[in-house]
């Protein structure tokens, strides 16, 4: 058979993605959205699209009887589930069945055997692929897989058979530390997938994350395409990948890609999979299956890119009944590619999830450099979904090559108005181990404490305050330049004019400027001051080039209310124009502070839904204590106290909060005593 219209049950980068073949195919695209993803780049791209729920995704992407609905509605005679979501999900699967549409995806049974990590192993286990060595047992109590560690040995790691992502996994170095550590990934594995089933793994040495990508027919035909690396992760999520992988030869490449076939083939699969293997550093020739991933992968674009294949549309050819027309002796891996995710984060602030509106968009182009995006200039980036906005890859001739590729092109992607994790996949890419290809999935972690991350230096400063001064000077242009210019004229000497640029919610620094934005002269703080302007480069809308003590750089400046925004070479800053009475509440604030003290007040350090209140206005707290939570893009985070006190709070579970936003206040116990005594 063959399609003429296909639905998308997915959004994002990859809804986007599977559109653009499809497009090219001249398959007629249907797009699904919730209400936070009305103008969503997806939407627009797609031939027709259906509302299908509200913004979360239980009540939309997670909806099977909705998505379905989209589909008899439009007349879709298949659905894309791309990843995530419904990709995995047996009853969606079945539910396809039912309704004679097809699910662009493997058989129920498949996702059945696949879709338990303990059940997986053991079935692939039958079939001479290798495995870990470990307890891989249902239904065991703690009791149960505390007598069997004893085998296992340490160090091992505790993994929870459902679910996926790194979630609930944890390092056991003792035994003593088994009994509280198991018991904690219980409760982590039954509130985020609903099933506490553990089983337990004998630690892999400098492990890498090696996957094997399989392509596999209706008719018996099964290949691989080779390998990728995904060893850099952070918190057991993967960030860059690449292939092929630097550790393997070709020989092990074989042997690894015979047993992702041998995998596959144990469960008849039928489509694009990927099974996902350990490796250690020390031994690169012996490899452990961990898992076989039923649906696209997120990093899929680096095996497209080697091999030249279009994985999505082997999907649709596979899905229609069509037989593979490539063997494996057609498979060939043609130079290097390597990926990076791209993520609305804040990795100065512990990568806590951000959201904002996109004010200024440059992706970069160019030869060699792909990206798979969600991003439009105005697009909304909610707290509803996952934090991921797009993919950068590059490919080159060379892996070196292909690395200095994707730091340039990361290095000209530009986004305004949401902090992103750009400028942390650069310095990673700048590592001499990553660099060397000496890699393994504890490197970030390793790598982290050293990251410096860049500051606002006094260029950043005089760009933000000269950006401010040519809008204050433009929005009063035409009256009487003299009187109404913020020119800092006057008889006599000019005064500056001043702008108070909040670096965070509590330090602000002040930059003084005298003259015309084009030709000024500006200090900062107690610095002196020195010649600087700020010049529009023509032909670029929001680029800047700026002079600032004998130096010039080129900055992207934007503003949005009282927040401007600069970025360059893959880093950005948003700093807070604050107005006088800002500036004056800050001061009162601290003057009657006790000089050393911690402020009373309790910020959320990133936008977010609040799920719990576990302190209530009256309520006396300890300093560390818990108020509230908040969370935004499958990220919890718990806000507590600094200081001991009575707490004020004004907000209850389900209202929404801002990025530093002061969600509770402390009156300090001294404060407290103070007034007890004079009642």
């Amino acid at each position: 058979m063959t399609f003429d219209t296909v639905l998308v049950a997915n959004r994002g980068e990859i809804a986007c993605r599977i559109i653009r073949t499809l497009r090219e195919r001249g398959i007629r695209s249907i797009a699904v959205y919730s209400d936070a993803d009305r103008d969503a780049r997806h939407v627009s791209l797609a031939d027709t699209a259906v509302r299908i729920g509200g913004a979360a995704p239980a009540d939309s992407y997670l909806n099977i009887e909705a998505v379905l609905a989209a589909a008899a509605r439009t007349g879709a005679q298949a659905i894309h589930p791309g990843y995530g979501f419904l990709s995995e999900n047996q009853a969606f699967a079945q539910a396809c069945a039912d309704a004679k549409i097809v699910f662009i995806g493997p058989s129920v049974h498949a996702l059945n055997t696949m879709g338990d990590k303990i059940r997986s192993k053991n079935h692939v286990a039958g079939y001479g692929v290798p495995i870990i060595p470990g307890v891989a047992q249902p239904g065991l109590s703690n009791e149960q897989l505390i007598a069997a560690a004893v085998d296992v040995g340490y160090p091992m790691l505790i993994k929870p058979s459902a679910g996926g992502g790194g979630k609930g996994m944890h390092v056991v170095e003792r035994s003593e530390d088994l009994p509280a550590t198991l018991e904690t990934a219980r409760r982590v594995a039954q509130s985020a997938f609903g099933d506490d089933t553990l089983l337990l793994e004998r630690l892999v040495a400098t492990p890498r994350h090696i996957e094997v990508q399989i392509l596999a027919d209706s008719h018996g035909a099964v290949i691989h395409l080779g390998e990728r690396e995904c060893s850099l992760q952070r918190r057991h999520q993967k960030v860059i990948e690449e292939a092929p992988s630097p550790l393997l030869d070709a020989a092990t490449r074989a042997r690894i890609g015979e047993a992702a076939c041998a995998a596959a083939r144990s469960v008849g699969y039928s489509g694009a999979g990927t099974v996902e293997f350990l490796v250690s550093a020390a031994a690169p020739d012996e490899f452990f299956f961990m898992e076989m991933n039923t649906r696209l992968q997120v990093e899929h674009p680096v095996t497209e890119l080697v091999t030249g294949l279009d994985l999505v549309h082997w999907q649709l050819r596979i899905a229609a009944g069509e037989p593979l027309t490539v063997s494996q002796a057609d498979v060939c891996l043609t130079g290097h590619a390597i990926e990076a995710r791209v993520y609305a984060e804040n990795p100065a602030r512990g990568f806590l999830p951000t959201t904002g509106t996109v004010l200024q968009l440059h992706e970069a182009r160019g030869e060699g450099v792909r990206v798979d995006s969600s991003l439009t200039p105005g697009l909304t980036i909610a707290s509803h979904y996952d934090p991921m906005l797009a993919k950068v890859i590059a490919w080159a001739p060379t892996r070196l090559e292909a690395l200095n590729r994707l730091d340039r092109a990361l290095a000209d992607t530009v986004v305004l108005g949401v902090h992103t994790n750009t400028e942390y996949l650069r310095l990673l890419l700048a590592d001499a181990d990553v660099r060397a290809g000496r890699l393994d999935t504890g490197l970030i972690e390793r790598k982290l404490p050293d990251l410096s991350f860049r500051e606002a230096d006094g260029h950043v400063l005089a760009a933000a305050a000269l950006f401010l001064h040519l809008l204050a000077g433009s929005i009063v242009a035409g009256v009487n330049d003299v009187w109404t210019r913020p020119s800092g004229w006057r008889l006599g000497s000019p005064r500056p004019v001043r702008y108070s640029l909040g670096l965070s919610a509590t330090e602000a620094v002040e930059v003084r400027v005298v003259g015309k934005s084009q030709a000024a002269s500006v200090s900062i703080g107690d610095s002196p001051a020195v010649p600087a302007g700020l010049t529009p480069i023509i032909g670029r809308r929001g680029a800047f080039r700026v002079d600032y003590d004998g130096e010039t750089r080129v900055f992207a400046i934007e503003q949005s209310g009282a927040r401007v925004y600069i970025g360059a070479d893959g880093f950005s800053f948003d700093l807070q124009h604050r107005s006088r009475a800002e500036q004056l509440a800050e001061h009162l604030a601290a003057r009657d502070r006790v000089p050393g003290a911690v402020s009373p007040d309790v910020r959320s350090p990133m936008p977010g839904t609040v799920i719990a209140v576990h302190s209530v206005t009256g309520d006396v707290v300890t300093a560390g204590q818990t108020i509230l939570v908040v969370e935004a893009m499958k990220m919890e985070h718990k806000l507590v106290a600094a200081t001991a006190g009575r707490v004020t709070v004004n907000l209850k579970t389900g209202d929404l909060v801002a990025l530093d936003q002061i969600v509770a206040t402390i009156s300090t116990t001294a404060t407290i005593s103070e007034k007890e005594d004079s009642e």
